[in-house]
């Protein structure tokens, strides 16, 4: 390319370059200019195609956010200068729990289904309800009317942010998760996964958050230390030969309990097998069983199942074909009605002395009974353990009997399972060593994945079921919508066939009430935001997509779940590589984030350092790895922006050198050699999508350039040895600019811009990606080591003697190796120039290189 614009003119150049106030005028230059557009007339092998992250819409993004963000968007404009069509759209996540909550947080509200729809509403709160404020019921439909205002409101917000990080996305490609096209998309997926098997609803044990009252996917759990205590509970023989003795931390599910089991090769227990024993308190009698799970070394080596404590006691369940009795409500309170089996008049009256309580109370009502029956031997003794959590949830989750909707998943399925693993396999993962996330997951799966949530503000579950005439649901025959329909609301729209007054009726039908997960429709981002069945032609230009940058810990939930609904609705990967970005860490070296309460907010950041500084610090970042958070290196980020601006003025200050002039002089071809190595570096790492590595190697580039050739060679650009020594120098300098702005732009595009425009037409965002071809002829970069020495130690003279660098040098001894000789005989003008030496002696040698220099004596005083 051009080494200057035809067009420049120096005047545009400020007197003093600043950094105040460029983001705003970039991002709306950059949309006017539609720098940033997709080219759908580009092939398929024309196109760079990314799935990015929808952020959730829940209240504010935070540097989370502007880390993994960054990462994606050097990618982004890496591949955009590389002369990719770059489709880089951007989503926004709002339905789900999150938006819920912030929804009730905000207006002090509560979602009744049962409550009728008010025209006009208006919430009693909007933001910061007080803490004793009760939330009022309100229907469904004004539920929705102010998620989607509140979302709206949000996504505004986020938006700007997004723009003033710097962003290169294509904003005419903006999607939100809960629009009519994203839910077509969501429950078409839905609906043909059932037509092939994939999808199915079961009555089934399921983990329930009960403050948030839905189901919960194996995903989305986390376990979290907590203080318990064990208690050792006597079981009678039925055949009168004493006690059986457990240890259970949850002795308030005796009443649910179905069996006891120990190991099969536990020779303590061998001869219980088979037999039965009676349940303390309640005199239900339950057998002794033998399974493998059950845990010799624990406790005292038997244990009870009940339904249901944990998942290992639905594997028992399941797999030993035991009976139900479950006693916890969805609610998080015991069931008023005692389970099947428990029917003696001593034991109803004791389950009399829990029902209705909360779990908590239940069990202190429990121990305070074992104890006075003489049913528990000893005092509880105190532990921590690790109790299940909804990720997002503040109480322990329970096990709840619901019928729910399921994608198979491979938890179930080892033919299915080793179709996903091996898509694993054939993803490229940046860094590689994040496929085993992925693999471990997958094969630590003990279930299919669970869609439906007990919630409102969501993609419905799009199916009806018939009523028969008793007015019972028959679930076992879903009455499903053609794809025309889409995008339905059971819980409004009426299905072929029937009318509206046949709803909840006898020989009629009901919707479904069920909302489907989050993860469900965002596992479709790419059929979503490539307009999949919508626009054929869109999509066949963008999948499967080239990237899916996310975080790593949702390797588990996003990515696997999007390579679940490929692999069944495509038979392929959605995407060629996977880019994983690490977390962000306090100075505690925990992960910032909004639940932790320890996040910084973007914005003030922005105002404090600039846009750029702030990307500085985030793409310093090794794909993958944690990082801590760091003003100090936004500082730094600060500095570089502030010397590209000066730099760059400084170069452009001479006058643009004739259109002949190329660099001819030894020094300056190293230079561009140096320069050269660089380009390679960093196009290498970005292929590697190692976008650090580049940045770090464009950095010492820049500052060497900088702080060493710069000052080596301006005194030969202001003419100290000749016109074409200068203008060597000069066409030089501008070679190097334009290349390391070019490669300094993907990280820091509002200032590469700035500077960029002073003397380039266009942005430099579409500019070619600097190669090595286009600095002509380079000469040997082993040359410029040695002449560095040589002026440092001249340098290191002066400062010893406490005097100015102006200071000049009436003779330089140097005492060499004959190739370091050779090198100083090429640069001994620049060198005499930059060190004011005006005589040289060279002594040949073969130990280290040094330089002794005699200083001047110092002006007289005028």
């Amino acid at each position: 390319m051009a080494v200057t614009d035809s067009a420049f003119d120096p005047t545009q150049i400020p007197e003093k370059p600043t950094l105040e106030g460029i983001e705003s005028e970039w991002a709306q230059r950059w949309q006017n200019e539609g720098v940033y557009s997709f080219n759908r007339s580009a092939s398929r092998d024309q196109v760079y195609s990314i799935d990015t992250p929808p952020p959730t819409v829940s209240g504010s993004l935070h540097m989370g956010h502007v880390f993994s963000y960054t990462h994606t968007d050097t990618i982004a404009r890496y591949q955009r200068m590389t002369g990719k069509s770059v489709f880089y759209p951007m989503g926004w996540d709002d339905n789900g729990l999150p938006t819920e909550r912030r929804v009730q947080n905000f207006f002090g509200v509560r979602c009744d289904p049962n409550v009728a729809y008010q025209p006009g509403f208006t919430p009693p709160f909007r933001g910061d309800p007080p803490k004793d404020h009760q939330p009022i019921s309100i229907s469904r439909p004004n539920f929705i009317e102010l998620c989607e205002e509140l979302t709206h409101e949000d996504e505004k917000v986020f938006e700007d942010l997004f723009r003033r990080l710097g962003l290169s996305v294509d904003w005419d490609y903006l999607y939100t998760t809960i629009e009519d096209r994203s839910r077509r998309v969501s429950q078409r997926a839905f609906l043909r996964n059932l037509a092939r098997g994939e999808a199915y609803t079961q009555e089934a044990p399921t983990l329930w958050d009960v403050d948030f009252k839905t189901a919960v996917a194996q995903a989305e759990l986390e376990d979290r230390e907590r203080p318990g205590a064990y208690h050792n509970v006597a079981f009678a023989r039925s055949d009168g030969q004493g006690d059986v003795v457990i240890d259970t931390t949850r002795p308030v599910l005796l009443a649910a309990c179905v069996a006891l089991v120990a190991h099969p090769d536990d020779d303590r227990y061998k001869p219980l097998f088979g037999k039965t024993v009676r349940t303390p308190l309640y005199g239900v009698e339950v057998p002794v069983l033998a399974h493998p799970l059950a845990q010799i070394d624990k406790g005292t080596g038997i244990a009870m199942i009940c339904t249901f404590g944990d998942l290992t006691d639905v594997i028992w369940w399941r797999e030993l074909n035991l009976p139900t009795r479950a006693i916890i409500g969805r609610d998080g309170r015991i069931i008023t009605t005692p389970p099947n089996g428990l029917d003696s008049a001593s034991g109803i009256a004791a389950y009399e002395q829990i029902a209705g309580l909360f779990i908590n109370q239940a069990q202190t009502k429990v121990v305070e009974m074992l104890r006075e029956t003489g049913a528990m031997l000893g005092e509880p003794r105190a532990i921590m353990h690790p109790v299940k959590f909804f990720e997002k949830g503040d109480r322990p989750l329970e096990i709840v009997t619901s019928r729910q909707w399921y994608i198979r998943n491979g938890g179930r399925d080892t033919e299915l399972r080793g179709e996903l693993l091996n898509r694993g396999e054939n993803l490229v993962w940046h860094p590689d060593h994040m496929r085993h996330r992925y693999s471990n997951w997958v094969e630590g799966l003990n279930g299919d994945w669970l869609i439906s949530r007990q919630r409102y503000f969501g993609v419905p579950v799009p199916v009806w079921y018939p009523v028969n005439a008793d007015g019972d649901t028959v679930h076992d025959s879903p009455i499903v919508p053609t794809e025309d329909m889409l995008p339905i609301d059971p819980s409004t729209d009426v299905p072929n066939g029937y009318t509206a007054d046949q709803r909840n009726q006898p020989h009629g039908f009901i919707g479904d009430p069920d909302v489907m997960d989050t993860w469900a429709t965002s596992s479709l981002s790419p059929q979503i935001a490539g307009k999949w069945e919508d626009d054929a032609d869109l999509f066949g230009r963008i999948f499967p997509m080239d990237l899916r940058p996310q975080a790593h810990d949702i390797i588990r939930t996003w990515l696997f779940s999007t390579v679940v609904r490929a692999n069944f609705e495509h038979d392929s990967l959605p995407w060629k590589n996977a880019a994983l970005s690490g977390w962000i860490l306090d100075p505690d070296r925990k992960k910032m984030s909004k639940s932790k309460g320890n996040v910084v907010t973007p914005i003030d950041l922005f105002e404090k350092f600039g846009s750029d500084a702030v990307r500085y610090w985030a793409a310093s970042a090794r794909p993958g790895i944690d990082t801590a958070f760091s003003e100090d290196q936004m500082k730094v980020g600060k500095k570089l922006a502030t010397k590209l601006l000066n730099a760059t003025k400084f170069v452009l200050t001479f006058p643009q050198p004739d259109v002949e002039a190329k660099p001819t002089h030894p020094v300056d071809l190293a230079m561009l050699a140096r320069v050269a190595e660089t380009v390679r570096e960093a196009t290498v790492a970005f292929d590697q999508y190692d976008y650090a590595r580049a940045l770090e190697r464009t950095e010492a580039m820049f500052w060497w350039f900088c702080d060493d050739y710069v000052e080596l060679v301006k005194g030969r650009v202001y003419n100290s040895q000749g016109a074409d020594a200068a203008g060597s120098a000069i066409s030089a300098l501008r070679l190097a600019l334009s290349a390391l702005q070019r490669l300094l732009a993907p990280f820091m595009p509002f200032t590469t811009e700035t500077v960029w425009r002073w003397w380039q037409s266009g942005s430099v965002h579409t500019a070619t990606w600097p190669n090595t071809a286009e600095l002509g002829p380079i000469g040997d970069s082993a040359i410029l080591d040695p002449i560095g020495e040589i002026l440092s130690q001249v340098r290191r003279a002066k400062t010893d003697a406490k005097t100015s660098q102006k200071t000049a040098v009436t003779e330089a001894t140097v005492s060499a190796s004959e190739s370091v000789l050779a090198a100083f005989e090429l640069g001994r003008g620049d060198l005499s120039d930059a060190g004011s030496v005006r005589s040289w002696v060279t002594v040949a040698g073969a130990g280290e290189t040094t330089v002794s220099a005699v200083l001047a004596p110092p002006e007289p005083a005028s």
